[in-house]
């Protein structure tokens, strides 16, 4: 037997309302969100922000005296990325409840997000994935160094 008008749509009132206070703390949490990364020479320490911006930068222990100007920036970049794909994935893990239906009201469908537009390859990855066959995946940062060092 089919539920009457009236109780579904005090029931799809009820759950877009409880949506509602939930995306409200989500941004909350959000706006207060930041992560931490070491760079894999234990050299630099990188901070970004709830947009993934770069908040803070830390060089650890002088090690950054006895690290050529190139290795100095691939430890920041290594860092920095690192800290701003920590970010985006807990982006993406704090969003995952409104993307997905609602069990109890079928019409309420979630809405689709495309996170590889939205924040690059990369996020879809797991740790420690390959980027090419049979190779371990490329930093990013590698990319905007040459050989030398240079861009």
């Amino acid at each position: 037997m089919m539920e009457p008008l009236e109780k579904r749509l005090e029931k799809a009132m009820a759950e877009l309302q409880a949506a509602q206070e939930a995306v409200a703390r989500t941004e909350r949490e959000l706006r207060s969100a930041s992560f931490s990364v070491l760079s894999s020479d234990r050299a630099v320490r990188a901070t970004a922000g709830p947009q993934g911006e770069l908040t803070g930068i830390e060089f650890l222990e002088n090690k950054y005296r006895d690290m050529s100007p190139q290795e100095l920036a691939a430890s920041v970049l290594e860092a920095a990325s690192a800290a701003r794909l920590k970010m985006n994935r807990h982006v993406m893990k704090a969003m995952a409840p409104f993307t997905e239906p609602s069990s109890n009201v079928p019409e309420l469908k979630g809405f689709e997000l495309d996170w590889e537009r939205v924040f690059g390859p990369e996020v879809l990855r797991e740790d420690g994935e390959t980027a090419s066959r049979g190779g371990p995946a490329a930093p990013a940062w590698r990319d905007a160094l040459g050989d030398e060092g240079e861009d």
